[in-house]
C-alpha cells in the first residue's frame, strides 16, 4: 500500500482535477471539482504532499490530453486494486481514444460474460480515470451511465474525444 503520494491541483476549462503519484507511477486522477476529498476517499492512510503543476512528470501529458494532441498515454501506473478490477482497467485501456464500449462487451474481453455488474463495479473504482478511459463505457444500447465524476463530466470527456478523434 503507498505511504506517500505526490499530488498536484490542475484546472482545466475552469475545472480543478487532482493527479496524484508515487514513485513508481500514476496513481490517482481526480474528478472535476472534486478536489482532494475524492483522493483522501481513495487513499485514506497515506500521507499526501502538494507538488507544483510543473513538477507533475504526469501533468504535461494530461493537459497534452485536454488540449486535443494526445490521444494515448505513455505512463507508468501504481494503483491498488484486486487482480479482477486490474484484469478490467487493462481491458479499458483497448478501447481507442474516441469509441466506446459496453459494460457487457468489457465483461466478454476479459471471459467473464455474466460478470457485467462485478466489472461496473471495478470500473467503479478506477483510480485513474482518463488515463484508464472507464468514461468510453455505456451501458446497454449506448446508456450514459454510472460514471465516478459523474454523468456531466462523462459526457465532456465523450464530446472532448469527439472533437479531437483522428479518422
Amino acid at each position: 500500500m503507498h505511504k506517500q503520494l505526490y499530488y498536484s491541483l490542475m484546472n482545466i476549462d475552469d475545472k480543478d482535477i487532482v493527479l496524484a503519484y508515487t514513485n513508481q507511477g500514476l496513481s490517482f486522477i481526480g474528478s472535476f471539482d472534486a478536489g482532494l476529498q475524492e483522493l483522501q476517499e481513495f487513499y485514506p492512510q497515506v500521507q499526501l504532499e502538494e507538488v507544483l503543476e510543473v513538477d507533475n512528470p504526469y501533468a504535461q501529458q494530461v493537459r497534452e490530453y485536454f488540449e486535443g494532441s494526445r490521444q494515448v498515454f505513455q505512463v507508468e501506473k501504481d494503483v491498488v486494486g484486486t487482480d479482477f478490477q486490474r484484469q478490467v482497467w487493462q481491458a479499458l485501456e483497448t478501447i481507442p481514444f474516441g469509441q466506446t464500449s459496453t459494460y457487457g462487451e468489457i465483461a466478454q474481453l476479459i471471459g467473464r460474460p455474466k460478470a457485467v455488474r462485478a466489472v461496473g463495479a471495478a470500473i467503479g473504482k478506477n483510480p485513474i480515470s482518463i488515463i484508464v478511459p472507464c468514461h468510453r463505457v455505456l451501458g446497454k444500447n449506448g446508456a450514459l451511465t454510472g460514471f465516478r465524476g459523474g454523468i456531466p463530466m462523462k459526457v465532456w470527456l465523450l464530446d472532448h474525444e469527439a472533437k479531437y478523434r483522428k479518422e
